[in-house]
């Protein structure tokens, strides 16, 4: 028997998984969420005098205002603009961090780092190798400004966790540099390590507290069952986001992605490759549905605390997915087609 000759033709389009039906969880949309969304971009757009036209016109069509709002759907109007404020500036973090070398990644760490240590006012820093200009870096002003706003209702624990876990987030991005630098697509275990950082989800996290107005005590943040719902709901936002991004990620050749990580040392095609990581998406929706279970007693307040968080997890699984296809970031304009009918083109090479 012959076998079949393997298809040498390279892929043009792909089929999404159905993850959107998978996720069970109701989508709420905040009551001023547009309102808080338009101040929120506008915020951005005018504080950042370098962005060029087109980057302008990523920024409005990226509507992370309209991410927050569904993901923080509960919170006052004031604490969702101070969100939504940090997730239009994470996104261009993301941005202005992916054509950076090493070097650069280190001192975009460090002038917004300080401007989260020292909220007051500018305070460079002098040390050998960590020298900063005498006139604060943009990103460090923008930094400053809404944490500034944040830290007036944020509690101590919310803050600790906020800035280590953005610390991480520049620590893993440095490693992404790195590896960019060097032209090396790292194996599929380190590549989730350091992807569960550079997402950027863990300070999105903590600022759920904040939203909600609580801080989580460290026992509960540290329990097993905690962490297992906070990275199975990172893990859902982040490799949906590597399917999600992977047209736009490759027509740029851009190697940070899992999809890209399964063809290269799997042997898996585009479609197979797709269709994995959607079969890991939809089982950690199911984990976190069995790991909710698993939540203990702490006592009534601190419970009400747990459920209100988790149920911000949730809402992050939920809102993030259904938000993927009204961003242009992904799929442009077309993002309502790709939803219903789930084909992806793939768009020519750039780079």
């Amino acid at each position: 028997m012959v076998a079949a000759s393997q298809p040498t033709e390279k892929p043009t389009s792909f089929i999404l998984p159905d993850l959107v039906s998978h996720c069970k969880f109701p989508l709420v949309y905040h009551p001023k969420g547009d309102e808080v969304a338009a101040e929120a971009v506008k915020w951005l757009d005018t504080n950042c005098p370098d962005l060029t036209p087109k980057m302008r016109r990523a920024l409005h069509g990226l509507q992370a205002g309209e991410l927050t709002a569904y993901c923080y759907n509960t919170t006052t109007p004031e604490r969702l603009r101070v969100v939504s404020d940090f997730m239009n500036y994470l996104f261009h973090l993301d941005n202005i961090s992916d054509g950076m070398m090493t070097r650069e990644t280190d001192v975009l760490a460090d002038c917004v780092m300080n401007a989260l240590w020292f909220s007051g006012k500018y305070m460079p820093t002098t040390g050998p190798g960590k020298e900063q200009p005498k006139d604060e870096l943009n990103p460090g002003k923008l930094a400053r400004d809404f944490w500034a706003r944040c830290i007036k209702d944020a509690g101590p624990g919310c803050q600790a966790r906020f800035k280590e876990t953005l610390e991480l987030f520049f620590e893993a991005v440095n490693i992404q540099a790195r590896a960019r630098d060097s032209g090396i697509i790292p194996d599929l275990e380190s590549y989730i390590d350091v992807r569960r950082d550079t997402s950027g989800c863990k300070p999105c996290w903590a600022l759920i507290e904040y939203a909600l107005d609580i801080d989580l005590p460290d026992f509960v943040v540290e329990h097993p069952v905690i962490k297992a719902l906070d990275q199975g709901t990172n893990d859902l936002v982040t490799w949906s986001n590597d399917i999600f991004s992977y047209n736009v990620e490759q027509s740029r050749g851009d190697t940070h992605n899992m999809i890209v990580i399964l063809m290269k040392y799997h042997g898996h095609t585009l479609q197979s490759a797709v269709d994995y990581v959607g079969d890991l998406c939809a089982q950690t929706i199911d984990a976190f549905c069995e790991n909710r279970k698993k939540i203990p007693s702490w006592g009534p307040e601190v419970d009400d605390m747990v459920q209100r968080y988790v149920v911000g997890l949730q809402d992050w699984i939920v809102g993030s997915l259904h938000w993927s296809f009204m961003t242009h970031r992904y799929f442009g304009t077309e993002g309502a087609e790709v939803k219903k009918n789930r084909l992806v083109k793939l768009l020519p090479m750039t780079a």
